[in-house]
């Protein structure tokens, strides 16, 4: 266990720190409930992270006591984003809403998600590079699995594609 609550003052301390307050005090490595008796914590016991959406974040907010009267870590669902004012050298102010660092931030992820399919992509088409040589004449199912892998960045689901949105290799 890593972190304790003082009883009396509510503060939540390391061990390390509780082992400090009482240097006087010989402490076990292992402490059970007649050691937090006597040092006047209860232990904090791990909860899971809050639940967040797509532009939140699950971030410590202290302790609180659960239902069965414990103490356990707090989780709250924070936003990524906020509204934003920047002023420029002229002293112009321009607000960037928080709708706007959403969609901006939202489109970096798709263009990184679309950047590592189209590696991918690209990869599949080498493989089959070779049946597109002057000398070699293409089976029609391979031509037909290559133009579909060219046309995948114009899928319905594209960047964010399943493994059933790949065409299959003949």
């Amino acid at each position: 266990m890593g972190e304790f609550r003082n009883r009396t003052s509510g503060e939540v301390l390391s061990q390390g720190e509780v082992r400090a307050l009482n240097r006087n005090m010989s402490l076990p490595r292992v402490w059970d409930s007649n050691v937090c008796d006597a040092l006047n914590v209860d232990p904090v016991l791990p909860s899971a992270a809050a639940t967040t959406t797509a532009y939140q974040y699950s971030a410590r907010d202290g302790v609180e006591q659960d239902a069965n009267g414990n103490w356990v870590e707090k989780y709250v669902a924070k936003d990524m984003f906020a509204d934003t004012t920047e002023t420029d050298k002229d002293g112009k102010e321009t607000t960037t809403t928080k709708a706007e660092h959403e969609a901006a931030y939202q489109a970096s992820l798709d263009a990184e998600q679309a950047t590592t399919h189209r590696v991918t992509r690209d990869s599949k088409l080498a493989e089959t590079d070779f049946y597109a040589l002057s000398d070699v004449t293409m089976s029609s199912e391979m031509t037909t699995y290559r133009q579909a892998l060219r046309d995948l960045p114009t899928h319905k689901n594209w960047p964010y594609l399943e493994d059933a949105d790949w065409p299959t290799k003949p």
